[in-house]
C-alpha cells in the first residue's frame, strides 16, 4: 500500500465558496448585536415641571404631572415619579441600567408643594421597579433555623395533631 500525499489547490471554485461562508457569517453575528435602549416609567417634561411650582395643589400636580409612580408609604406627603434607562448591548443579554432619575414632589401639611428634587444615580441606590417578592414582618429563617426553633408551642403543636387526625376545623 503506497501513501500519496494529495495536494489541494486553491482552486476559484474554493475561493468563492469560503467567502460566501465569511460573509454570511458575518451578517448572522451582526444581527446578535443590537444595543437596544429601554426607558422606563415616567419621563420628566420641563414645561410640566413648570407647570408645578412650590405652593402649588396635589391637584395641579396631578394635572402637570399625571399619576405618580409610587407614593410615600405613610401619609401620602411625597409622590415620586420613577424613570430608567437600560441598554442591551445582545438579544441574548440581560439589560445593564445605565440611568436613573427620581422626581420627589415634597407636600407640606395643608396640601401644597413644599419641595421638588431630582435624585440621579449617583445620589443612592438603585430603584427596583419591578420587585418580585412581596415583603413580610418578622425575621425570615431559613429551612435549618425552622427545624431547630421547632414549629412552635407544644401545646400548639399537639392540637394541629389532633385537628388533622379527627380532621376538625380551625
Amino acid at each position: 500500500m503506497s501513501l500519496t500525499m494529495r495536494v489541494f489547490k486553491a482552486t476559484g471554485r474554493n475561493l468563492r465558496l469560503g467567502a460566501a461562508v465569511a460573509v454570511v457569517s458575518a451578517i448572522v453575528l451582526t444581527g446578535c448585536t443590537t444595543s437596544e435602549v429601554f426607558n422606563q416609567g415616567y419621563v420628566v417634561d420641563q414645561t410640566a415641571l413648570d407647570l408645578t411650582p412650590v405652593g402649588s395643589s396635589r391637584e395641579q400636580v396631578l394635572l402637570s404631572l399625571g399619576t405618580p409612580s409610587t407614593t410615600a408609604t405613610f401619609d401620602n406627603e411625597v409622590f415620586y415619579y420613577v424613570s430608567q434607562k437600560r441598554v442591551r448591548g445582545a438579544m441574548f443579554m440581560k439589560p445593564k441600567l445605565v440611568d436613573q432619575s427620581v422626581l420627589a414632589v415634597y407636600f407640606s401639611e395643608d396640601g401644597t408643594v413644599s419641595q421638588i428634587a431630582n435624585y440621579t444615580l449617583k445620589d443612592g441606590r438603585v430603584f427596583d421597579m419591578i420587585s418580585r417578592t412581596t415583603p413580610t414582618g418578622g425575621v425570615d429563617k431559613s429551612f435549618l433555623a425552622q427545624v431547630l426553633s421547632g414549629a412552635g408551642s407544644e401545646e400548639s403543636t399537639r392540637n394541629a395533631v389532633s385537628r388533622a387526625i379527627m380532621g376538625g376545623g380551625s
